[in-house]
């Protein structure tokens, strides 16, 4: 397997992670937010107890997507990927979006009280 491609999957795992972790809550008001409603919303609150496995799922996932996306490039073969510049820098504009999803995420139950 590829370094890049265990970079990758390391950013859609935390990522996907970020997102579960964040559907007991702020699922339903994203989705009030784009004019869905209706009393199946209350069903989000079923993930809340499963919330602090998911957001360590996404904080270990970001930890090993950044250790392949910021350590020093290795010596690619020309041609590959992993030797155009392009590609590093949208991996770390990817991650870095990744990585406030998982930030909103850890905050948001404690922020959403102070809008009410």
């Amino acid at each position: 397997m590829s370094e890049q491609s265990r970079g990758r999957k390391a950013l859609a795992a935390g990522g996907a992670a970020a997102i579960l972790a964040s559907a007991c809550c702020l699922g339903p008001l994203v989705l009030v937010a784009l004019g869905f409603s209706g009393a199946w919303l209350g069903n989000f609150r079923v993930f809340e107890p499963f919330r602090p496995l998911f957001l360590s799922a996404a904080f270990v996932a970001l930890f090993f997507a950044w250790r392949r996306i910021f350590r020093p490039a290795v010596a690619c073969k020309p041609g590959e990927a992993c030797a155009a510049p392009q590609v590093r820098s949208m991996y770390k504009m990817i991650f870095w979006g990744v990585a406030a999803l998982v930030g909103g995420s850890t905050v948001f139950p404690y922020v959403l009280p102070l809008f009410y």
